[in-house]
Order: structure tokens, then C-alpha cells, then sequence
């Protein structure tokens, strides 16, 4: 329906506010018309009372015709403070009412005009005023109401006729108007949208602000925003299913090689040279990691991180072997401090554990090798009545800010140039699973600091979330 349109709607509301202005013009107007209507009766009654003056002898038929021509009943003219019936004939009717034209108020016109619009009898009504060119003190005349009536609705209805002629004119200039600076554009916003909504992966279909019109140029710009910022994460999705799927492949075949060098680290555990002894153990924990790590990705290229199998840990144990793994691939610059209290157990995964930190030391190892200034990093371990925390301090040259905007996020939130952000995302999927959390304390040119917070008591995932 036409009225349901923004064009319509527009339409009507321009036509009946401008039937309205014209009410508020026709009021004053119909009141002036009423006054005019009057004072052009004193002064014909003027002209014909002079006519007697200047011949106090006229027979009764000129006096007729000049009542007639003068459209009243009574002449009074008061002249040298004399009052004095200048022309008479019968009055039909009583007179009904009195108005004084001589300095009356704008609303007692506009009163007095409706009042006479809305009664259709025939009255009598007196009417005084001034004479025109000081012909006197005062005239005064009786007359009719019902030509005065009549003449009303005639430029009532004129006025009307033109109103309505005037808006519908003026409304349809707006009409189009509107709908060439507003609609058009609007609807060119919809119609983008809806190409968009089929196809959001398509780049070409992002909508180009062409309106001139500020706010809907601004609304362009923001739409534009808005949908290049969801294309890029659907294409984002789309590149983490693919990633996902070739990363379930590889981490398969990686199991397989794995397990074949486990079996061979076996054979190596039974030499006797002191070096290879004390190193394989270590080896053995980093491809035993290797392969739990391989079999968590197949894990979670089918649904998400395996739910932490939680034991009591030495946390200076899991500590010792994140830094051990990490002092042999850093070079001189980089220190590491442990302050971890001696016997600090804590409700973890192991494994998961050691990935967290692994992680966390091996971004704070990393900034201070980019750096190259040399650095310490610290793990310092605590624990307070509901929490256990681990801190990891460096004091290199701090997070880019575009990492700590996208913090934790996949893909967004890279520690160093190049970096994908992947171990920040998921260092935090896996303390939360813990019913922890993950927090950047702090990051500028003094250093990074990064903290764990382990809970004591058992939390569901819906309150570690919150």
C-alpha cells in the first residue's frame, strides 16, 4: 500500500501539515475579510448620507436606493457632537448586536467572524466606526447579516480552493524531491544489503557510499565497515576449516614418524655413555609431548581441546621443564629465573600445563632475541586462598598494540611479526578449561607480564567463562 511507503507516508504528512498552516492563514484572514466587509458599508453609507447633505430635500424613493446601494437600514452620523439620523428605513428585525470597528482587538475580529460563519440566521447587527476624512465624529449604521454571511463563504471558500491547490502542488515538489535526495538512496542501501546477505564471501558485493546526504553517507560508511569487517571473518573461518582439516593430516602422519622415534629413543636409553643418559630422558619427554600433542589436534580437528585430566602437580617440576626446553634454544643474552616454592602442588594437566608456559616463555624468549638487548624472563608461583598463580615476567620490549587488541585471538593477535597468535589462543582455551584465566597484566618498554590463575576449588565452564 502507497501509505506503508516512507514516499507516502511523506506525502500525506506534508499535505495535511500544510492544509494546517493554510487553517491558521484562513482564520485571521476570514476575520479581516469580515472587518473589511463592514468598513466598506460605513463608508458607502458615508457617501450616501452626503448625498442628503448636500440636499436636505430628496423624496423617499432616493433615499431607498441610496440604503439599497449602501447595503444598510440606518445612517447615524454624529458631526459637531450633534447625533443625527442622516437615512432611515424600516428595519426588519430587532438588532441582535453592537460591534465597534474603532480600534477593536485582533481577537474579538477573529471571534466575531467565526461566531458569524457558524450562525446562518438573519440578523440585524448595528456597526460603528470612524468617518473617513474626518467627516465626523462617528457613523453608525444597522444592516444585514445574511449578504455578510454569504460574501464570507464565497472568500472562505476561495481560500480553501486555493489551500488545497497550494499543497497538493508544494507536496508533490517535496514528494519528489524526497524521494530523489532520500528514498532512491535508501533503497540503493537496501538492495546492497540484500546482494550482500546472499552472498557475504563476495568482496565485490560490499556496498560503495555514494550519498551525499551526511547522515545517509555516514550510514553507507558505516554499513561499508561493517560488512568488509564480516566477509574478512568468514573468510577467516573458511581459511581455520581448511587449516584445521590439513593440520588434522599432518599432525597423523607426524604420529605415525613420532611413535617410530620414540621406538628408537628406547634403544638409546640402554647406552652407557653418561651424556646420552642424562639428555634422554629429556628427549623421551619432548616426543612423548609430541605425540600427545599430535593426537590432541586430531582431537580437536573433530570438535575442540580434549578436557584437562586433572592430577596434583609439582608445579616446579612442569616449570623446570618448559624453561629447560626453552634455555637450549636461546642464546647467551636471555636468562632464566625460576621462583617457584619449594613443594607447590596445584590441580592441572600436566601436559596441557607445560604447553601453557611453554608457550608464554617461548613469545617473552622471542621478544628479547627481536629485541636484541638481552633480557631475563621470570616465572614466579604463588598461591592466595582461592587461587594458584603462575606470573611470567620479561622485560623486553613489551606486546605490539595490535596484539593486545586482538589478545587471544587466532590469526589476530601475533606476539611478533609474522606470528600467527595461535599459542596465545590456545594457551588461553586451555586454562580455561582448568576453570582459570589467562590475563596481560601489563605490556609496554619495560617488559611484558602475563598471569595464571589456577582455581582451588572445582568451577564449572559457565563461571570460569563469566
Amino acid at each position: 500500500m502507497f501509505l506503508n511507503t516512507l514516499s507516502g507516508r511523506f506525502l500525506a504528512l506534508t499535505i495535511l501539515f500544510v492544509m494546517l498552516a493554510e487553517v491558521f492563514i484562513f482564520v485571521p484572514s476570514i476575520a479581516r475579510f469580515r472587518e473589511d466587509y463592514m468598513m466598506d458599508r460605513l463608508e458607502r453609507a458615508q457617501i450616501a448620507s452626503l448625498a442628503l447633505l448636500a440636499n436636505d430635500m430628496i423624496d423617499a424613493d432616493l433615499e431607498d436606493e441610496l440604503l439599497e446601494n449602501a447595503g444598510v437600514f440606518n445612517v447615524v452620523l454624529r458631526r459637531d457632537e450633534v447625533r443625527q439620523l442622516v437615512l432611515a428605513s424600516e428595519i426588519p428585525s430587532p438588532i441582535v448586536a453592537t460591534y465597534d470597528l474603532r480600534d477593536a482587538p485582533a481577537g474579538t475580529l477573529i471571534i466575531d467572524a467565526m461566531k458569524r460563519l457558524w450562525n446562518p440566521a438573519d440578523e440585524v447587527v448595528r456597526v460603528i466606526g470612524n468617518p473617513t476624512r474626518d467627516a465626523g465624529q462617528l457613523i453608525e449604521i444597522t444592516m444585514p447579516t445574511r449578504p455578510l454571511r454569504a460574501e464570507m463563504l464565497d472568500y472562505g471558500l476561495r481560500i480553501l480552493i486555493l489551500s488545497a491547490v497550494i499543497s497538493v502542488f508544494t507536496a508533490t515538489l517535496l514528494f519528489f524531491a524526497v524521494r530523489q535526495l532520500l528514498v532512491k538512496p535508501i533503497e540503493g542501501v537496501v538492495t546492497a544489503m540484500k546482494s550482500y546477505a546472499a552472498a557475504p564471501e563476495d568482496a565485490r558485493r560490499i556496498i560503495e557510499p555514494t550519498a551525499t546526504v551526511r547522515e545517509l553517507s555516514d550510514a553507507e560508511h558505516a554499513l561499508k565497515s561493517m560488512q568488509t569487517e564480516l566477509t574478512n571473518v568468514l573468510r577467516q573461518r573458511e581459511r581455520l576449516a581448511s587449516l584445521g582439516s590439513a593440520v588434522s593430516k599432518v599432525s597423523h602422519d607426524l604420529r605415525n614418524i613420532l611413535t617410530t622415534a620414540q621406538l628408537f629413543a628406547d634403544r638409546i636409553e640402554s647406552s652407557e655413555d653418561p651424556v646420552v643418559t642424562r639428555m634422554v630422558p629429556k628427549l623421551m619427554g619432548s616426543i612423548g609431548r609430541a605425540v600427545n600433542l599430535c593426537e590432541s589436534t586430531l582431537a580437536f580437528g573433530k570438535a575442540e581441546e580434549p578436557p584437562p585430566a586433572l592430577n596434583r602437580v609439582t608445579l616446579a617440576d612442569v616449570v623446570n621443564d618448559a624453561v629447560e626446553g626453552e634455555r637450549l634454544a636461546a642464546s647467551e643474552d636471555v636468562q632464566f629465573e625460576e621462583e617457584i616454592p619449594a613443594g607447590l602442588v596445584v590441580r592441572a594437566d600436566p601436559e596441557q600445563l607445560y604447553r601453557v608456559l611453554s608457550n608464554l616463555i617461548r613469545n617473552a624468549r622471542q621478544a628479547i632475541e627481536t629485541a636484541k638487548r638481552g633480557g631475563v624472563i621470570r616465572v614466579i608461583g604463588g598461591e592466595c586462598d582461592r587461587f594458584w598463580t603462575i606470573e611470567v615476567r620479561d622485560n623486553g620490549p613489551g606486546l605490539p598494540l595490535k596484539a593486545r587488541e586482538h589478545l587471544f585471538k587466532p590469526f589476530q593477535g601475533g606476539a611478533r611479526k609474522g606470528g600467527a597468535g595461535l599459542g596465545l589462543a590456545i594457551a588461553a582455551e586451555l586454562i580455561r578449561g582448568h576453570g582459570g584465566s589467562l590475563k596481560l597484566v601489563k605490556s609496554d618498554q619495560d617488559g611484558t607480564v602475563f598471569l595464571i590463575e589456577l582455581p582451588k576449588s572445582i568451577v564449572t565452564e559457565v563461571q570460569a567463562a563469566r
